[in-house]
Parts: C-alpha cells; structure tokens; sequence
C-alpha cells in the first residue's frame, strides 16, 4: 500500500474513483494530484493525495494549485464565448475586425473561430526570435500580427500550443479591454484559475517533476517544427518565477482540479455557472460547435476542434459524443459532458508524455462513467 495521504470526500456512486486515485500513488514515481467531478455543477468528487513539494514532506491540500499547461485553453475559451454572449466578439467575423494589424499576409479573412480552431496558420513563429519574447506580450502579438501564415488559413488545423493563447487574450484584450489573467479574477474569483501569478499564488504551486521522454509527434513537417521544435518555440531559458509571473494564456495556467471542473459544467450544463446562467443556448452552440475536423498537421491525430474547444473524437473524455474539453502537455484534462450534465477535471504533479489520454486521467474517467451505469 501507498503512504501517499489522500483527503477530499466523494458522494455515492463514486466511490470507485477514489479508489482508482489511491490506486494510482501505488507507483513510487507518482508525486501529487487532485481530481475533481460535478454533476449539474454540484461537486461530487473534490480529492487531493501525494505531495506538492520536492521533498515530499508538504501534502497536497485544497489551496494546491498546478500548472494545467494546454488544459488551460479550455478557461480561455470560455472568456471568449462570454465576450460573445455580451455582444463584443462575434465568433464568424474577422479577428482584424477587432485587431486591424492582424490583417497583414492575407489573415484579414481569418475568422475568430477559424483562430480558436487552430485554422490560422500561425502554429508557432517561424523566424528566429528569443525565447524570452514570449513574456514580452506587445512584442510577441505584434509578432503574429505581421506574421505570414504557415498554412493557408481555414484550409487546415495545425494545433497552435503557444500562439493560440497570444491570439485570443489580445482579441479579448482589444474588446474588453481586461487580459486573459484579469479576466479570471474578475469573472470567476470563487475559483483558483490563474494565468500570471502573484507571489503568495507562487508560492501554493506544487513541485511538477518532468517527464522522462519527449511526446509521439508522429511525422515532422514545418508547421510542426515551428509549433513545437525551434529553440523558440517556448519560452525556455526563463526562470520559473519569471515564467509563472507572464500571462501565457495557452500554457502556464495555474489551477486546482474542483476549479476546472466547476467551470466545464458551464459546458456540461447548458451555460449555468453555480446555478446561474452565463452563457445562453446559443452562444453554447457556438463555442461547441465542430469548427474543424480531420487529421491535425501539427499533433498526430485526427481531431474535430470547437471554438476552443477539442471534440471528444479519441474518446478519452468518456463515451459522450457531445463531449467537449481539453488536454493538456503532462496529463491534465477538464471536459463537460452535456449528455449526463457532468464535468471532470484532473490535475496532476508527475508530468508524462502523453499529449491527449494519459492513462491516469482515462482510469479515473472510467471509473466515473461506471458509476454512472
């Protein structure tokens, strides 16, 4: 048996996942974590086990937060559809509309949606720049601004891991006029999501141990490479706080598992948000609705992308069809099931090199659809 320490409470039927959870700090490798379930936006799974520090002498606790890495998109996401339901963003207009300089290179017909569905062209950049840039957010969104496209837009996806967060936070920027992070704190301030972090947020982050290979690209090719595979392709050789401190709304988000899943039941549900409404039918239908679908040229997979949003087409969110979410590097995920009004969230500490699907998360998921049946 593991001596990890596990608290939190689950309600019935959903005893089975925490024994799946305890189960999974059988391997010695495994550090820390949180899992989170809600069904009709009521949390009825809220579990935190292993460690946050390094040492392994501080127990994960509810004030735990890590970082969700791409999961993160999903909570851009949803700040963008509620830019939507307030009538300041429209999801099939020009994202030059709302930000003339974006124009440059023949984007002037890229749609908002075609941006958040990875339709841009614009996977990574493609010229040689400094690491450090991507902190720097005037110089990195004027970068893309006057950046010729890698593909041609809308006639494929190639997923956009670091630029699609740069390119909705500064549409969102420009109509509201808040940040990615300012946003968050402002809309949802019950919930620990946090995209550029003070220092007492710093200092609740857990120790997150890296994985020991890269992930499966599959085949390389340009748009691939500049995703993921120039020197500048992230922002490496920045210190950690540095980088915790920068709003990266596609990479460094920061959050506990019962956050995420309290913000996915805004899909699961319909548009409600702790029994309020928030978004209407239509404007869920707008952001859940497949923008894009097929084989991705920068992750190697056939994928149906939302605005925002990534279709369950693996099947790694459950049996639900209508199931929408997201993954992110290292194993987090968080998705809301509309056909059972249920979302999950899952934050780990030991990061793998699964991009979508890491066992741990599809374990836990499973165990909670038993339940259901």
């Amino acid at each position: 048996m593991s001596d990890a320490p596990i608290s939190g409470s689950v309600a019935a039927p959903f005893e089975g996942v925490r024994d799946a959870f305890a189960a999974m700090f059988e391997n010695e490798a495994e550090q820390g974590g949180a899992v989170a379930v809600a069904v009709d936006g009521e949390i009825v799974v809220d579990l935190v086990g292993g460690w946050s520090d390094k040492a392994r002498e501080t127990p994960w606790s509810g004030e735990t937060i890590a970082c969700v890495y791409s999961t993160g998109k999903a909570a851009t996401a949803i700040l963008m559809a509620l830019a939507v339901e307030e009538g300041k963003l429209d999801y099939d207009r020009p994202v030059a509309d709302y930000w003339p300089e974006f124009a440059a290179h023949g984007k002037d017909r890229v749609t908002v949606a075609q941006a958040l569905s990875h339709q841009a062209g614009l996977s990574g950049v493609a010229d040689p720049m400094e690491p450090a840039d991507w902190l720097d957010w005037d110089v990195i969104a004027g970068r893309l601004a006057a950046m010729e496209p890698l593909f041609e837009p809308g006639a494929a996806h190639g997923y956009h891991p670091q630029t699609v967060g740069i390119i909705a936070g500064e549409i969102l920027r420009r109509v509201t006029g808040e940040s990615v992070g300012d946003a968050l704190r402002r809309r949802f301030p019950e919930l620990a999501i946090r995209c550029g972090l003070n220092a007492d947020e710093i200092a609740r982050t857990a120790y997150m141990p890296k994985p020991k290979r890269a992930p499966d690209l599959g085949p390389l090719n340009p748009v691939k490479e500049a995703a993921f595979l120039k020197p500048w392709s992230s922002p490496a050789k920045v210190s950690r706080e540095d980088w915790i401190a920068a709003e990266l709304p596609a990479a460094n988000m920061h959050a506990d598992a019962r956050s995420f899943a309290e913000l996915l039941a805004v899909v699961a549900t319909g548009g409600l948000f702790r029994g309020e409404r928030i978004l209407s039918a239509e404007t869920i239908s707008a952001l859940t609705k497949p923008r894009a679908s097929g084989p991705d040229l920068v992750l190697p997979f056939d994928l149906t992308w939302a605005a925002g949003l990534m279709a369950n087409t693996t099947g790694v969110y459950g049996p639900g069809a209508a199931t929408r979410g997201h993954s992110g590097f290292g194993g987090a995920c968080a998705f809301g099931d509309p056909e059972r009004r249920l979302s999950f969230a899952f934050v780990p500490a030991r990061m793998d090199s699964y991009l979508v699907g890491d066992p741990r998360s599809v374990t836990l998921i499973e165990m909670v659809y038993a339940a259901l049946d």
